[in-house]
């Protein structure tokens, strides 16, 4: 049986023009897919804003529902895997991007999308992690999956009052390394040393424009979110063996840099993808936020709102003010 439903809507109303609006659907609309989920919670990203925009490089057919990031109960399946009554999350893929997403109460997706909620975590603070979550996740993954611990020396978090860093940092001082964050907003720096950051310092810190192919090693890895020539310092920054991972391009996609870190120093650089990251990694890092990972994330970080309240944070994110997490109610 069909079921009437509100969504945030994006259309292109002229040429290069959009306009969005809430709208009443039915679940007749949505695309084919085994599971259908009442939406309980999403959460806003910076590619929400974008395909919210009409960026059709996120978003290629319009209308459209933007929200790569949903919580909530499972109402049909023809999965097994799944039935009635389950509380998932979906977060990545196709979610958002072309397929109609989570700013809405409703939601049809692949069963190969959908990750079992862990025991541990409720929706709404799936939510408060939500596609920022699981980016810093798995870039902390990475940097213990290829040796560094916390004993090794310091850990640089760039964009450390973003979504992600500020996962980051938290999830880092929650396992014990020592975080050097990295953040242009000042008044940010109390809150990030709340959520485990040891030192905090501005982005010209890290950006060295020296033109030298080595600096001194200061740190024996790095998250970075932001790109461009931070990126290039981080690298002829890092220790002797040294990780950085790269999830962002804030500040540039460029990356100007010489091979002189890697093969003098054995540096690596690792990038982090959570679109389509495999499904059992995802479940790894989802049952670690519901355990060892688990943080205290300050609600003075997370900005909730209704559909009503999206479109002014959507040209809030657009216009870099945006700090922390906003989940979306529905």
């Amino acid at each position: 049986m069909s079921k009437k439903f509100q969504a945030f809507r994006v259309k292109e109303v002229a040429e290069k023009q959009f306009a969005t609006s809430i709208e009443s659907l039915s679940t007749d609309d949505l695309p084919a897919g085994d599971v259908l989920i009442k939406v309980h919670y999403s959460s806003l990203n910076f590619k929400d804003a974008l395909s919210a925009s009409g960026n059709k490089g996120v978003t290629r057919k319009f209308p459209h529902t933007p929200g790569i990031d949903a919580a909530g109960e499972v109402v049909e399946s023809s999965n097994t895997a799944f039935k009635k009554g389950d509380k998932v999350l979906v977060t990545g893929f196709d979610l958002g991007m072309n397929t109609w997403g989570g700013m809405a109460e409703y939601i049809r997706v692949p069963a190969e999308w959908v990750v079992a909620l862990p025991d541990g975590l409720g929706l709404r603070e799936s939510m408060v992690y939500g596609t920022a979550g699981l980016t810093a996740g798995l870039s902390v993954y990475q940097l213990i999956n290829q040796g560094i611990n916390p004993d090794m020396g310091k850990i640089v978090v760039t964009g450390a009052s973003g979504g992600v860093g500020s996962m980051a940092v938290a999830i880092l001082g929650k396992l014990g390394f020592e975080v050097v964050a990295v953040t242009g907003k000042e008044s940010a720096h109390d809150l990030l040393k709340s959520m485990g950051a040891k030192e905090c310092v501005g982005r010209d810190t890290l950006n060295d424009e020296s033109k030298r192919p080595l600096l001194k090693p200061l740190y024996a890895g790095a998250i970075d979110t932001v790109g461009g020539n931070m990126l290039a310092t981080i690298l002829k920054s890092l220790q002797y063996n040294g990780v950085a991972t790269c999830c962002g391009l804030v500040n540039s996609p460029s990356l100007n840099t010489s091979v002189f870190p890697f093969i003098l120093k054995g540096v690596r650089l690792i990038g982090i993808d959570s679109v389509e990251c495999d499904i059992d990694l995802r479940k790894v890092i989802w049952n670690n936020f519901a355990s060892d990972w688990k943080i205290d994330y300050p609600e003075g970080l997370i900005e909730e709102v209704k559909l009503e309240g999206l479109a002014d944070k959507i040209a809030s994110i657009l216009k870099g003010q945006i700090a922390g997490r906003v989940v979306v109610s529905l």
